[in-house]
């Protein structure tokens, strides 16, 4: 992919701008191990040699006990199979994730309930939650949770509000006018009372509760950028390459996404960062409140949920609190480093 000189100068500023730049590397390297989150948290093994075969259940099929000598037929408990295969001496091995836990395992089955705290014997290194789940493995899916919702929040707000806004801004008048109105009145509906109704008919375990409060959160938060990408549009259309293009032939879809789009992009790039974060927070804001993603999906919010009502073992709070702040505090000095580096005004060669 060939960048123009333009695009290279402004990634050069960016990497220029240190406390962005590493944010930028921290950030992606928390996204790679949310990513790859079985390789680093779960309670299967990564490899597994028995009898002269090897298995990958970490991506692989599912095992019963009694394919490696035990007497059940259900799911393999690979750490119990690690053990009794460091005892036995002949060769046979199995390799587990640094945290050999699930996020919606009991750690302590036949056990009370009760939160448990940070413990580097048994592996447990923020401890766990109040129903002994392992809060350091639900963090880690609970930022994948995040991720997703906040990329598809970003494709759908962006996606919506970039196409009205430009067909608002490009054709004016009537539809225009209709297009406001339409807005002022969508706008006035209770985003919360909305999503109460949407999670209260959704059955329990219905399979797609992510993606269904992803569209009712889209739906509610594309409303700024259309007006942005309305004033953006107006703006533009009145330029002589505007002018040009039309005296060309060219049509109005043409125009609007190949030409005056284009001259949108910095600041569409600049405004991302600040989306995701919003996204992430209003995430754990409904989790919090109990109407985000249902049990027993790992969530952030949740976790503070938890935090706040279990005060005395304050790692579950100081740990959900500590996780989200450090993502957010991350996303936004690369917005701000992203802002700067992209910022026409303040690298302009007039004065």
């Amino acid at each position: 992919m060939r960048l123009s000189p333009q695009t290279r100068r402004q990634l050069e500023r960016f990497r220029k701008i240190k406390r962005g730049y590493w944010s930028f590397l921290v950030l992606g390297a928390l996204v790679a191990a949310a990513v790859l989150a079985e390789v680093l948290v779960s309670n299967r093994a990564l490899i597994v040699s028995y009898h002269g075969h090897w298995y990958f259940p970490s991506y692989g099929a599912i095992h019963t006990g009694r394919e490696f000598g035990f007497d059940y037929e259900s799911e393999v408990n690979y750490r119990d199979l690690r053990d009794r295969l460091a005892g036995e001496k002949h060769g046979d091995w199995a390799l587990l994730p640094p945290i050999p836990f699930d996020p919606n395992e009991n750690c302590y089955p036949g056990q009370s309930f009760a939160p448990r705290p940070p413990d580097l014997a048994t592996r447990h290194w923020l401890g766990t939650d109040q129903i002994n789940r392992d809060i350091l493995a639900r963090l880690l899916y609970g930022l994948r949770n995040s991720l997703i919702f906040s990329v598809g929040f970003v494709v759908l707000s962006y996606l919506i509000g970039v196409t009205f806004g430009c067909a608002l801004g490009w054709f004016g008048g009537w539809f225009d006018l209709l297009g406001q109105r339409f807005i002022e009145i969508w706008s006035l509906l209770p985003f919360l009372l909305v999503v109460i109704i949407v999670r209260s008919a959704i059955p329990t375990g219905f399979g797609h509760d992510l993606p269904i409060l992803l569209c009712v959160v889209a739906l509610f938060s594309w409303i700024s950028m259309t007006y942005y990408m309305r004033t953006v549009t107006y703006r533009e259309k009145a330029r002589e390459y505007v002018a040009a293009a039309e005296v060309l032939g060219a049509s109005s879809i043409r125009i609007v996404f190949r030409h005056i789009l284009p001259n949108t992009l910095s600041t569409l790039v600049t405004l991302l960062p600040f989306s995701l974060a919003a996204a992430i927070g209003s995430l754990a804001a409904l989790d919090f409140l109990g109407f985000g993603l249902p049990p027993p999906m790992p969530s952030w919010g949740e976790l503070l949920e938890q935090g706040t009502a279990n005060l005395d073992a304050p790692w579950i709070v100081t740990s959900a609190a500590g996780a989200l702040g450090t993502v957010l505090v991350l996303i936004t000095f690369v917005g701000e480093a992203v802002r700067e580096a992209f910022d026409p005004k303040k690298f302009t060669v007039y004065q």
